[in-house]
C-alpha cells in the first residue's frame, strides 16, 4: 500500500539532484534549440527556486512561470464579489486561507473583516459545513477556489450538504481548468515556450491523458512531474532527452500516484454537481473559453452568484503590476518594477506575491530580496 513517505522519501538527496544536473548539462549539449519548459503549477515554481534547480542547468535550458495558481489567476472582480457577499447581513463568507489577502479594487477580505464582516478562513472545505450547522440563522457561502485538484473537494462538501439537508450552505464557484490555461499561453505565440511540466497533483484527479491534446495540436513535450526537486529534474532530463531524439510526447515522472485515466469516483462526483462555464476571465490571460466550472442547473439553490446577482464587470488590475505578463510566461517576477519594493509579500500590489503558490512570493522568498 501506498504511504504518505512513498511520495516523499528519497525525493530531495543533493547527490541525485546534482547526479541529474549533471546528466541533463550533457545530454543538452545535443539540444536542437533552447529549451523553455514552462511549469505550470506555482507548487513547482516553489520548488524549483527553493532548491536553486534553475541554477544547475545550462544557458540552453530556462524555466518559464505559468498561470497555474488559483489564487493568482483570481480577477479583481471575483475577489470584490467575495467582499460584496460578506457585507451582506447574516452572511458568513468562508474561504481557503490565501483568498483573504488578494487584493481586490475594493480592497481585500481581510480588510473586511476588520470592518466588522464576517469572514472565515480555513483549510478543509468540510469546515464550512460544520460553520453552516453551527448558526442556522445565517446563510454561509463558500468561496471555492483551485484548479481540478480541489474541485473534488467542493463537491464532496456540496454532497454533504445535500444529504445532511443543510439548506443555509451556498457556492460561489472559482473552480478553473489548466488545460485551456496552457492554450491561452500557446495562442499567440509570444511566450515562446516549447515544453511544459505538467502538475501531478491535478494529474492523480483528471488522469495524464487531459494533456495529450496539448501535446498533438503545439508538438511540444508534456512530462506530468511530482513536486520533490528529484521529481522535477528527472521530469525536465525526460524532456531534454525527447528534445535531442527529435521527438514530442507525453510522459509521466511520477508514476508512483498518477495514471492515464485518473480517479474516476472522483471525476464521477465532480460531474454530478458540475458544468463547464461557457467562458472565465483569468487574471493575467483574460477570458478564456471552457476553461471553469459552475453549478449545475439542478442545484441553483445553492449558487451564491445568481442568489445574490452580483456585479460581473472586469476590472483590470494595477498598472505598475505586471502578474499579467509573469503568468503568461512573458516576464520574471524580479523584471516588475514594483518587485521587493512597492509589492511584498505583506503588501502586496498584486496576486502573485499574495499566494504562497505565487511565483513572485517564490522569488522574493528564495532569492534573498527580504
Amino acid at each position: 500500500m501506498l504511504t504518505l513517505n512513498d511520495l516523499f522519501q528519497g525525493f530531495r538527496q543533493p547527490d541525485v539532484i546534482r547526479a541529474l544536473a549533471a546528466q541533463i548539462t550533457e545530454l543538452a549539449k545535443d539540444l536542437p534549440e533552447p529549451l523553455r519548459v514552462m511549469e505550470v503549477c506555482g507548487g513547482h515554481t516553489h520548488t524549483i527556486m527553493k532548491y536553486g534547480l534553475h541554477q544547475l542547468l545550462p544557458a540552453s535550458i530556462e524555466f518559464v512561470h505559468g498561470p497555474g495558481c488559483p489564487v493568482c489567476i483570481m480577477p479583481k472582480e471575483r475577489i470584490d464579489q467575495a467582499i460584496e457577499l460578506a457585507r451582506q447581513p447574516n452572511v458568513i463568507l468562508v474561504t481557503l486561507g490565501d483568498m483573504v489577502r488578494v487584493p481586490g479594487s475594493k480592497g481585500t477580505l481581510a480588510q473586511q473583516r476588520a470592518k466588522g464582516s464576517d469572514i472565515r478562513p480555513v483549510y478543509d472545505p468540510l469546515d464550512a459545513l460544520r460553520i453552516a450547522r453551527e448558526n442556522p440563522d445565517k446563510t454561509v457561502v463558500f468561496f471555492a477556489i483551485g484548479f481540478e485538484t480541489s474541485t473534488p473537494m467542493t463537491a464532496a462538501l456540496l454532497a454533504a450538504a445535500e444529504e445532511q439537508g443543510v439548506e443555509n450552505l451556498l457556492f460561489h464557484i472559482n473552480h478553473v481548468l489548466v488545460p485551456p490555461a496552457i492554450h491561452a499561453v500557446m495562442a499567440d505565440g509570444v511566450a515562446k515556450v516549447n515544453a511544459f511540466i505538467g502538475p501531478s497533483h491535478v494529474s492523480v484527479i483528471t488522469g495524464a491523458d487531459i494533456y495529450l491534446p496539448i501535446v498533438d495540436r503545439y508538438q511540444v513535450p508534456v512530462v506530468v512531474s511530482g513536486f520533490e526537486p528529484v521529481d522535477v529534474m528527472e521530469a525536465l532530463l525526460m524532456m531534454v532527452r525527447q528534445k535531442v531524439e527529435g521527438r514530442y510526447a507525453l510522459e509521466v515522472q511520477y508514476t508512483r500516484a498518477v495514471t492515464a485515466s485518473g480517479n474516476k469516483a472522483a471525476q464521477r462526483l465532480v460531474e454530478r454537481f458540475f458544468e463547464t462555464r461557457e467562458h472565465f476571465r483569468w487574471r493575467g490571460l483574460g477570458d478564456i473559453n471552457a476553461s471553469a466550472l459552475r453549478l449545475r442547473d439542478a442545484f441553483a439553490k445553492r449558487d451564491a452568484e445568481r442568489h445574490f446577482q452580483l456585479d460581473q464587470t472586469p476590472i483590470d488590475d494595477h498598472k505598475a503590476c505586471q502578474c499579467a505578463d509573469i503568468l503568461r510566461g512573458l516576464a520574471k517576477p524580479n523584471q516588475c518594477n514594483v518587485f521587493g519594493r512597492g509589492c511584498t509579500p505583506t503588501q502586496p500590489m498584486g496576486s502573485c506575491m499574495v499566494s504562497s503558490e505565487g511565483a513572485c512570493n517564490a522569488y522574493y522568498r528564495y532569492m534573498g530580496i527580504q
